[in-house]
């Protein structure tokens, strides 16, 4: 925790609480930190109990995914507010994990808009590489339905995964555009010079062009 707070960077926390991160230090500081510690199961549960952002983010770099069960996972993304902490949980260590696919299915139900994006992404993941078993047209339906009105977290996630049915799917990908299009979801989102938006229509098929091209 020391070490930590020597790393606190005032001009990295203004940046970071920027996008809703309560902490100052530097993420590539943090990885050469965690690449140094290696896999810590134990102390990683320990930082993870300080309730402190930074603390919980190098925990997820140390730990062992496989070492939580299901009941601890969904307790710990319940407390993961910081916008960081529940991506990288999500990411580095709930995909990692044999619960995986359990979490997806209850957390896409959960009354919780936060925790409902969780479930979203992880059906994005599925979409993108084990789409055997998904119904494509069933989650459209619900993204038709249901992503113009949904609270923003929640909202981007539903959004990526129906660019990611639109990209990875051609059968669907007319469909995908069309959705798209019509409920204008992140539409005048502003996106920096050489990166791709994130409204679905230009975001699929950019990425379709690309792989044509590759």
């Amino acid at each position: 925790m020391a070490e930590l707070a020597a790393l606190e960077d005032p001009k990295a926390r203004a940046v970071n609480e920027r996008h809703g991160d309560d902490h100052g230090v530097n993420l590539g500081k943090l990885r050469a930190l965690a690449k140094r510690l290696k896999t810590q199961q134990d102390l990683a549960r320990d930082l993870w109990a300080t309730d402190d952002t930074a603390a919980r983010l190098l925990a997820l770099l140390i730990c062992r995914p496989k070492a939580y069960d299901r009941d601890e996972l969904d307790a710990m993304l319940r407390r993961a507010r910081a916008p960081k902490v529940h991506d990288w949980l999500v990411n580095y260590v709930v995909k990692k994990s044999p619960h995986a696919e359990a979490l997806r299915l209850a957390w896409t139900a959960d009354p919780d808009p936060v925790v409902a994006s969780a479930g979203w992404a992880l059906t994005t993941d599925r979409v993108a590489k084990k789409p055997e078993g998904l119904d494509l047209p069933a989650l459209l339906d619900v993204i038709e339905a249901e992503m113009k009105d949904a609270p923003d977290r929640l909202q981007w996630a539903m959004n990526h995964c129906l660019a990611q049915i639109g990209i990875e799917h051609p059968e669907h990908r007319a469909r995908a555009i069309g959705i798209g299009e019509r409920l204008e979801v992140l539409k005048d989102y502003p996106t920096s010079p050489g990166c791709t938006s994130p409204f679905a229509p230009v975001w699929i098929d950019e990425m379709v062009r690309r792989r044509q091209t590759a």
